[in-house]
């Protein structure tokens, strides 16, 4: 286990601050309108089509983000730690053959392809927001499957508490793995119960398509009431642990990014307030909503846990 050092990077490129954010979220979003019919083809999963989905009564009814804004401003740093590389560099990717393996603390451990993880449960489409610690959200029609039908096949024994999630380690596909902004590959966790929780999911695909790669193809974690960093992008393996596993972020500087992730306006990041955000499009914040306005179905999960200090 390496120890901590603090990412090798500005903050302002890590987080843009609060003018450089209204600045380029405004000219993005505003540029995005008409971006999705100029996406080059490179940039979609070798995945051609989608298995049948239906809308899923979770969905959020907010207006969603297009399809040209979602794919041309993103966080995947193995790509670039600007939030315009991941669809400039992403299509150095290769999706096709994808494997994740399920492992550690399991009665079954499995290996599954993309075509054996769509056929594990309806593929249903979410409308979720995304919120970024940074203080940026955007509402993405998602496509995918419940976390808990994979876990299911996999049979967690008493010793899984907690699941490991790894990103693909391949520096000569993502260029962003030859820095040392983090310590590759890229590592996420959760605890088992919010991993359960059928508001969590494996997201294959977007408005209706496979994932592109800057999306995190093939195949992502999506958590909704927590900060879009918990969720994994390009997802090669995932363990089931006992004790807690240490995310990248929270290695890189644990004082500013803790295992929970729970979105908490009470709880201000060490450089900047999260009482607020920007829906990207918008120029004007809204108030940000505790555990991202999912507190009915989530806050249950963590009765008599301390949010501020396990945040």
């Amino acid at each position: 286990m390496s120890t901590y050092r603090p990412p090798h990077i500005a903050p302002s490129e890590i987080t843009p601050e609060d003018l450089y954010l209204s600045r380029r979220a405004w000219m993005q979003g505003a540029a995005a309108l008409g971006a999705a019919a100029l996406l080059p083809e490179a940039v979609s999963a070798p995945l051609e089509k989608l298995p049948t989905f239906y809308k899923s009564r979770y969905s959020s009814s907010e207006p969603q983000n297009s399809l040209g804004q979602i794919t041309s401003y993103n966080n995947f740093y193995e790509f670039g730690t600007d939030k315009g590389d991941p669809a400039d560099h992403a299509h150095t990717l290769k999706t096709d053959p994808w494997v994740v393996e399920v492992g550690g603390e399991v009665a079954r451990p499995r290996r599954f392809d993309i075509d054996s993880l769509l056929k594990l449960a309806p593929l249903e489409e979410r409308i979720y927001r995304l919120r970024c610690v940074e203080g940026w959200s955007m509402v993405i029609p998602w496509v995918g499957l419940p976390l808990s039908a994979l876990l299911k096949q996999v049979e967690p024994t008493s010793r899984g508490k907690y699941l490991e999630f790894t990103t693909l380690l391949a520096p000569e596909q993502m260029p962003g793995q030859k820095t040392s902004v983090l310590d590759w590959p890229y590592v996420e966790g959760l605890r088992l119960d919010e991993a359960m929780h059928p508001l969590a999911i494996l997201a294959v695909g977007l408005y209706g398509k496979p994932l592109p790669r800057q999306n995190g193809a093939p195949v992502r974690l999506v958590v909704p009431w927590k900060y879009g960093f918990k969720s994994i992008k390009s997802i090669v393996r995932i363990r089931l642990v006992e004790k807690q596993p240490i995310s990248s972020w929270t290695r890189a500087a644990p004082k500013e990014y803790g295992f929970y992730s729970n979105v908490n306006p009470e709880v201000d990041h060490p450089r900047w307030s999260q009482a607020s955000e920007r829906r990207i499009g918008e120029f004007l914040k809204r108030k940000t909503l505790m555990f991202n306005g999912y507190a009915d179905e989530v806050a249950g999960l963590y009765k008599g846990l301390d949010l501020r200090r396990h945040f």
